[in-house]
This record gives structure tokens, C-alpha cells and sequence, in this order.
């Protein structure tokens, strides 16, 4: 036999091929759509994760500032700074004794 007569055409065969089982082609199809939607899913997914955590180190962060203002509260409001604040920003005092006055109604 001559090469010039086993010489086969492998676009026309593949070709030819694809033609008489069209399913091959849509399943193909399907296996490569499949492929692209996971990829997507996958980014989506990483992409809410990322803002996950995120929002997660803000609401720690907020935690801690909540944490330092309830402490500073705590501070300001002591009775024994109260008193020391009164004594010495405004010169105020305990009355004695004898400088209260007893209201009494009737």
C-alpha cells in the first residue's frame, strides 16, 4: 500500500465524528459550564469570607472600645471623685450641724 492512500484527513475524522454524536458535544458543553460555576462559586465564596472576617475584627474591635468606655464611666462616676472634683473646683463643703435647716411641711 502507497502512504498517499492511507493518508487520513484527522479534521475531517474528528469532524465527522462530532456530527454523528451531537450529545458528546453538549456534554462537553455541560462539563465545562459545570467547571466555570464552581470556579465562580468558589470566588463568591472566598469574597463573603474575606468580608466575614472583616466585619468580625470590627465588631472585636468595637467590643474592646465598648469595654474601655464602660470602665471609663465606672471612673468618672465614683462618688470619692465626685466629692474631691466639688471640694476643689467649687469650693463646696458639708454643712455643719448647726447650718442645716430642717423643712417641715404640713
Amino acid at each position: 500500500m502507497s502512504q498517499s492512500a492511507e493518508r487520513i484527513n484527522l479534521a475531517g475524522l474528528i469532524l465527522n465524528d462530532l456530527l454523528h454524536h451531537p450529545w458528546r458535544i453538549l456534554l462537553f458543553a455541560l462539563v465545562i459550564l459545570s467547571a466555570i460555576g464552581v470556579v465562580l462559586s468558589t470566588h463568591h465564596n472566598r469574597q463573603l469570607s474575606i468580608v466575614l472576617e472583616s466585619l468580625m475584627q470590627e465588631r472585636d474591635q468595637l467590643d474592646v472600645e465598648w469595654r474601655h468606655l464602660i470602665l471609663e464611666q465606672s471612673v468618672l462616676t465614683e462618688h470619692n471623685r465626685i466629692e474631691n472634683v466639688v471640694r476643689k473646683q467649687l469650693n463646696m463643703r458639708r454643712p455643719t450641724p448647726d447650718e442645716e435647716v430642717v423643712v417641715r411641711i404640713k
